[in-house]
């Protein structure tokens, strides 16, 4: 496993990631929860147990890539913030979860295992913003298409997670969280070959910016 190294107020610090986990469902609204699930099982795709949602994912899917490899067309990302844990702070970060939609319907823990957490290379102490989490905002871009926009009100808070971390003694430097996402825009096309996710803090106008390429490999020879 690599590295991830990130840019905090222009100093580089380093994470070896021990344990990467994938939140869902995750919505501050629970009920707008129980709407989202239902209308994902209209289109097949398994309803969960219980919400919020936690799923370990291989920690060598946390990375910093600019191109993402694909197998088939109907894979896409989600606007998604991060927390990294390290040996002295909690870094915030903005993060775009790429999902198998093709295998989310026959399990969602097992597309997240198919699909890259994309992280930012910039991140902000969470102690820094954590007076003002619920103003930042995060957008998603597809193909230059805006299909995400919400602010960090629309998710359960980092806190809420850290607490859940502590809980299962999994609040230990090498951690990653990622938050679940915000809806999506309505009638809007989420399979592109490009995918950009910002985190903006309002009051400083400062952003983290989470952007990739996507690359459809060629068909395997079997």
């Amino acid at each position: 496993m690599f590295p991830l190294c990130f840019d905090v107020d222009g100093q580089t610090v380093e994470v070896q990631v021990t344990t990467l986990l994938n939140a869902g469902y995750a919505g501050r609204s629970q009920e707008d929860v129980a709407a989202h699930v239902a209308e994902l099982a209209e289109l097949g795709v398994p309803a969960p147990t219980r919400t919020p949602c936690l799923y370990p994912v291989a920690p060598y899917l946390a990375m910093q890539a600019d191109v993402v490899p694909v197998q088939h067309g109907r894979t896409s990302g989600e606007a998604e913030w991060a927390l990294v844990i390290t040996d002295r702070d909690v870094l915030l970060t903005a993060a775009c979860d790429h999902t198998d939609r093709e295998l989310e319907v026959h399990g969602v823990a097992w597309s997240k295992q198919a699909g890259p957490d994309v992280l930012a290379r910039e991140a902000w102490r969470l102690s820094e913003v954590e007076d003002r989490l619920d103003e930042l905002t995060l957008t998603a871009w597809a193909g230059g298409q805006k299909i995400q926009d919400g602010t960090l009100a629309d998710l359960l808070t980092p806190r809420y997670w850290l607490d859940e971390l502590r809980a299962r003694g999994l609040d230990e430097p090498g951690t990653i969280l990622i938050s679940g996402t915000i809806p999506m825009l309505p009638d809007v096309d989420q399979f592109a070959g490009t995918w950009r996710v910002d985190l903006t803090d309002p009051r400083t106008r400062r952003t983290i910016t989470c952007s990739y390429e996507v690359n459809q490999m060629p068909d395997p020879v079997s």
